[in-house]
């Protein structure tokens, strides 16, 4: 092929999280649990836990707490059970705090732990969308579950299948994407049959928004494997487009030998109908 598969879209829970903070994903009020989170982000979650929030703290300051330990360096399943710790007991409320602690603590096991535990990952997920199905929080678990459905978790059938169903739950335009990029990873990982999982890559690709050495994977990827499934003019479409945007790269050469080789099927293809 072309191009190797794009990698999975990881995405580290206490630094996302962190970052999230700061561009207002959610508020925080409070001065102390603000400062808190500049600490978090700067790379200093041990200045945080110096001074670590109580009981009567803020919920934001206690999930700032949470994270600290996340984030602390070197990370030891200690200080993942302490972050969990905090997790847990925010999650028993009802407010946006909750939903993101059982994120949190679901990626815990999915991720952080040394020894992941994967089926306890997808129960929390699980219970996240059912306790607050339109929250952000759930739609991200969703595509976080299946992942673990297409890579991690006991096979069930079919495990395109089975990520496909989560896919259903998923609302978010951006989340879809991402979800209908990694199923379509996961047909080639998996060595599924191509016309079985090439329609998720071109799904990701029209919903847009994928850049830099990604998209140029994307686009070259599609345009190969609809070549091998003879999808021609599918094929031409992703070759034209990698030659408009990216004609001095490395492949270039290969992708126009690719082309000049699909516009001869093509034109003889025209003249078997004529």
């Amino acid at each position: 092929m072309l191009s190797s598969p794009l990698p999975w879209l990881r995405l580290r829970g206490s630094l996302w999280l962190a970052a999230a903070v700061v561009a207002g994903v959610f508020p925080v009020c409070a001065t102390a649990a603000r400062d808190a989170w500049t600490e978090i982000l700067a790379n200093q979650p041990n200045r945080v836990l110096k001074t670590p929030a109580g009981p009567e703290a803020s919920r934001e300051a206690r999930l700032a707490d949470g994270v600290a330990w996340l984030s602390l360096q070197p990370t030891t399943d200690d200080s993942l059970a302490r972050a969990e710790k905090q997790f847990a007991a925010l999650a028993e409320g009802d407010d946006e705090i909750a939903a993101q602690a059982i994120y949190l603590q679901a990626r815990l096991h999915q991720l952080h732990y040394l020894q992941p535990n994967y089926a306890r990952a997808a129960e929390l997920f699980e219970k996240l969308a059912t306790r607050w199905p339109d929250s952000h929080w759930a739609q991200l678990g969703w595509v976080k579950l299946g992942l673990l459905k297409l890579y991690a978790l006991p096979a069930e059938g079919d495990r395109i299948t089975a990520a496909e169903a989560v896919l259903a739950r998923v609302t978010d335009e951006a989340l879809r994407r991402d979800l209908h990029l990694q199923i379509g990873q996961a047909g080639v990982v998996l060595k599924a049959p191509l016309p079985r999982f090439l329609p998720h890559l071109v799904a990701a690709d029209r919903i847009g928004g994928i850049s830099g050495t990604a998209r140029e994977d994307l686009i070259v990827q599609i345009g190969e494997l609809s070549r091998r499934t003879g999808q021609l003019e599918q094929a031409k479409v992703y070759f034209e487009r990698y030659l408009r945007e990216y004609a001095t790269n490395v492949r270039a050469y290969t992708v126009q030998r690719r082309l000049e080789d699909i516009n001869a099927q093509l034109a003889a293809r025209g003249e078997d109908r004529s």
